[in-house]
């Protein structure tokens, strides 16, 4: 694969100074254009120790408006990455439409790393790039053009790169220990990138190899590529903006009323007050001490509160909190995206409140709107949200495979029960601003709504993270349920962490 970057490439003085100059205006035009447009544009440069990428990067900030422009250099993780996912630190500086991000180094590093010092076998290698592709594939299914290029050097040439670096007093301050220990790995490190680049370059996000022994060659190809992918981006006809539709079900009913799996529960489940007030006592004292022992082990705990309007979602999240440290916890309410989060990926918001390692991270409603709300309402189109399924499952995925404890709550009321609960809020003076002409107008799709989290809770509700579907006509029961289903999940944590 790296055969055709050894070749000896090199561009001279004159011709360099010659294309430069329309190389750069070109690119500005380029970055004007998208400034108008409704995608971003993330370019990784990676490649082998030597090949020039910070000095690449340096070049593209020259010739690029830096107003647009981020750049972000990922080494080893920080002490606070290492408390969230792996991918949050990548999530978070993800640009946002119209704007660029540079990349040196990138989601790539680490997996490569770990390989070649041993610390992984093949099989977790590729277990990485697989959630790598996932994760690209993400990105580009929202509309993102992501610019993929590997610089390379034979190990000749990076040895010799890093002798001249040396000779230079100038420029040895950039050559490292790791440099040469690297150096001594090249051997190593070929097959795996080779691996890594093949298993990686998809249709939608392929590698563009690009020799790197030559500073004018490689800055000029490197340009080049990224001026033509942008612009071939750029021509693509507008996609037109989604209209609400017809709601569609994913398996249409054959006859008669759909069986859903909310409509299998007792609602009828009461608690007789004296019993509330002994166990909602027992459970907030249990709640404190598994949440300060949780903190002591770095031990992270999310919970998503899902559930009809007048559920009674607050009403849980009010008995959580007295029981636990106001500094380690996070209560985030999901409402419509703001500007700045609709110019990113709708998971970017989430991904950005994932809390350090020992705290508790509430999220009333959450990233399940993509499958309800946006569904029903038609603000996702129908691939939009099909495909979202799978999406909030790999984030899910990667939030418990970091030790991450996710309970997921939908409370359930019946349709007169709601009502019921919409007239008490207007006849009390303090919780009249609770309730909205869009509450009635949503309780009008009520059907809709429920055959939507059927689909939910159907194609989500998984080993790792299943559904807890709580019947809730009862506050009373409905609370005590929710608090016992979050401290068992994070004793049996806990447990494991001894």
């Amino acid at each position: 694969m790296f055969e055709v970057a050894e070749l000896g490439h090199r561009v001279s003085k004159e011709e360099y100074k010659q294309r430069v100059p329309d190389l750069r205006t070109q690119l500005l035009e380029v970055q004007f254009q998208l400034r108008q447009a409704d995608f971003p544009v993330i370019v990784l440069i990676s490649g082998v120790d030597g090949a020039g990428k910070g000095e690449t990067v340096n070049l593209l900030n020259e010739w690029l408006d830096p107003r647009y422009v981020r750049t972000d250099a990922f080494d080893k993780p920080t002490e606070e990455e290492r408390q969230r996912p792996p991918f949050w630190r990548y999530w978070r500086a993800l640009p946002a439409k119209g704007h660029m991000a540079l990349y040196v180094g990138s989601w790539y590093s680490g997996p490569l790393a770990k390989r070649v010092y041993g610390k992984t076998s093949a099989a977790e290698l590729d277990e990485e790039l697989s959630r790598i592709n996932t994760f690209e594939r993400e990105l580009v299914d929202d509309g993102a053009l992501v610019i993929k290029i590997w610089l390379h050097l034979s190990k000749k040439q990076q040895a010799k790169r890093l002798r001249k670096l040396e000779k230079n007093p100038e420029t040895r301050w950039r050559v490292t220990k790791r440099d040469h220990q690297h150096l001594k790995l090249y051997d190593k490190f070929r097959p795996i990138a080779e691996h890594a680049l093949r298993v990686t370059s998809t249709g939608e996000v392929p590698w563009v190899i690009v020799e790197g022994s030559d500073a004018r060659y490689r800055g000029l190809t490197v340009g080049q590529i990224i001026l033509e992918q942008l612009a071939r981006r750029l021509a693509r006809p507008p996609v037109e903006p989604v209209e609400a539709g017809e709601f569609r079900p994913i398996t249409p009913p054959v006859s008669g009323e759909p069986v859903t799996l909310l409509n299998t529960l007792r609602l009828d489940l009461t608690v007789e007050p004296d019993a509330y007030k002994r166990e909602l006592e027992e459970e907030q004292g249990r709640l404190n001490r598994l949440t300060r022992k949780a903190l002591q082990k770095g031990v992270s705990s999310v919970m998503v509160m899902e559930g009809w309007d007048a559920a009674g979602k607050g009403g849980v999240i009010r008995r959580m909190v007295p029981a636990m440290d106001a500094r380690h916890y996070h209560i985030i309410p999901v409402a419509a995206p703001t500007d700045e989060e609709h110019a990113h990926h709708y998971l970017w918001r989430f991904w950005r409140h994932i809390s350090r390692a020992g705290h508790v991270t509430i999220y009333d409603r959450s990233w399940y709107g993509r499958v309800l709300v946006e569904r029903v309402e038609g603000f996702a189109t129908q691939d939009e949200w099909m495909r979202a399924y799978a999406e909030l499952n790999d984030f899910e995925d990667q939030l418990v495979d970091h030790g991450i404890v996710l309970t997921k709550i939908w409370l359930h009321i019946s349709k007169d029960e709601q009502i019921r609960r919409f007239k008490l809020r207007e006849e009390t003076p303090f919780k009249r601003h609770k309730i909205t002409e869009e509450d009635y107008r949503n309780r009008e799709k009520w059907d809709l709504y429920e055959q939507a989290v059927n689909d939910m809770v159907e194609r989500t509700s998984t080993e790792y993270a299943p559904w807890v579907l709580v019947e809730a006509n009862d506050k009373k029961y409905a609370r005590l349920k929710v608090l016992r289903v979050f401290c068992d999940r994070l004793e049996r944590a806990l447990k494991k962490r001894k």
